[in-house]
């Protein structure tokens, strides 16, 4: 605030014959307001949580492994199994009913020990549960009561008719129902989406389970113990992890990606079998590596605290193994059309079984959004038009076959090589 002072001139006639002048000097106060600008400067500090991963999924604790997952092994070994089950006119209902619902009568003895079966984690999330469980109870009683009866009773199979029907080269012999269902293919495919995919994305990837354990992991309370161990040296999050890393490659190395051994012949009702194809086709190649080491950044977040991490390696994992499934729909789709229109009807079966399997797995799918490619209304209305009619399958043409593939390209956004 400022004060300025004026000079005020008076004049002044005052009763004289000549004027004078009268200077006399006033102060006058007059307030000036000046405005002052601060510039503040704020300093923030940023902290970095950085870590070195490990190569391999491998964990450790006090010089101990932190990694097991032999329940998933155990359901994954089971599936195997159960394929070559449901293709064997020597198994009965109860008996392949026991192996799916039980988790027993297996000829791997450590499969009955494990206390494990494949019924209860099979679509086991909310996404499809009501509609997609109750399939496989029937197709194994289609098999064992249906399909296995015709075939011991040396009946060819046609539409609308059970039996066994062999190429006329002699090259492929499929044991189908009356609508042409090889059932150990849609059973075993089936599977891979309503099971596996299901319990990695669905399930112990999801934000909720993973962040259901936060509370434990922050303050590295221990639930678990690894086998032969006697104390407890793994949290909840870690586990649910490893769990979903087993469902994968459960009957393979957790050391390197891929099969681990591909001359060991791996059995194709297996996730990570399909996800070795994938891998060798030229526009995603290196999948199965993006995979492997997504989930090990994941598992390093998880030890690090670091969750927003954990849910993006978690991200990736989802929607890389989805196109799994959303490629092989398609492809035995675009497989069957071409099998048709050669007049290869064994091998058509054969694809439209397994692609009937994969588009169950759709609605089991995560995309780069976190959506399914398919709803289970979209993948019910695509099932029942793959297998209208009394004939099923064999009342199929290959343009038909033709728009379902597109329709599939259309909802996961793959386009095949």
């Amino acid at each position: 605030m400022k004060k300025m002072y004026l000079t005020l001139i008076m004049l002044f006639a005052i009763g004289c014959t000549e004027t004078e002048t009268i200077t006399e000097i006033v102060e006058v106060e007059k307030i000036v307001t000046e405005t002052v600008t601060v510039t503040e400067v704020e300093t923030v500090t940023v902290v970095e949580n950085v870590y070195i991963l490990p190569e391999e999924y491998s964990f450790t604790r006090g010089g101990v492994s932190t990694v097991f997952y032999t329940g998933q092994t155990a359901r994954v070994g089971m599936a195997t199994e159960l394929k070559s089950a449901m293709n064997n006119t020597d198994y009965t209902k109860d008996q392949i009913d026991t192996m799916f619902a039980s988790g027993t009568g297996f000829t791997d003895p450590t499969l009955d020990a494990s206390g494990k079966n494949v019924r209860g984690k099979t679509a086991a999330s909310p996404v499809a549960s009501a509609t997609v469980k109750p399939l496989f109870d029937g197709w194994i009683n289609d098999f064992t009561t249906v399909v296995a009866p015709a075939v011991i009773a040396e009946t060819t199979a046609a539409s609308g008719i059970a039996g066994s029907y062999t190429e006329a080269d002699g090259s492929r012999t499929v044991k189908v129902t009356a609508k042409g269902f090889e059932l150990n293919q849609v059973f075993s495919k089936g599977l891979i989406g309503a099971l596996q995919v299901d319990q990695i994305v669905n399930n112990y990837l999801s934000f909720s389970k993973l962040d259901g354990a936060r509370e434990d992991n922050d303050a590295g309370i221990y639930g678990y113990t690894y086998p032969g161990e006697t104390e407890n040296s793994i949290t909840k999050m870690e586990h649910y992890w490893d769990e979903g890393f087993g469902y994968l490659y459960g009957l393979d190395s957790q050391f390197k990606s891929g099969l681990g051994d591909p001359a060991s012949g791996r059995d194709t009702a297996n996730l990570n079998y399909y996800l070795n194809k994938i891998n060798s086709q030229s526009n995603e190649e290196g999948i199965s590596d993006k995979i492997y080491k997504a989930f090990i950044a994941g598992r390093a977040a998880i030890v690090n605290k670091d969750y927003t991490e954990r849910d993006k390696q978690a991200g990736i994992i989802s929607a890389e193994i989805s196109k799994v499934v959303g490629y092989k729909a398609q492809s035995y789709l675009v497989d069957g059309a071409e099998d048709i229109t050669n007049g290869d009807w064994a091998d058509a079966l054969h694809a439209l079984s397994e692609a009937y399997g994969f588009i169950i797995g759709l609605q089991f799918t995560k995309d780069s959004s976190g959506n399914p490619y398919m709803t289970n209304e979209e993948v019910n209305d695509l099932l029942g038009r793959l297998s209208a009619g009394d004939g099923g399958f064999w009342g199929r043409t290959a343009d038909e076959l033709t728009v379902m593939a597109a329709e599939v390209a259309s909802a996961t956004g793959l386009t095949l090589p």
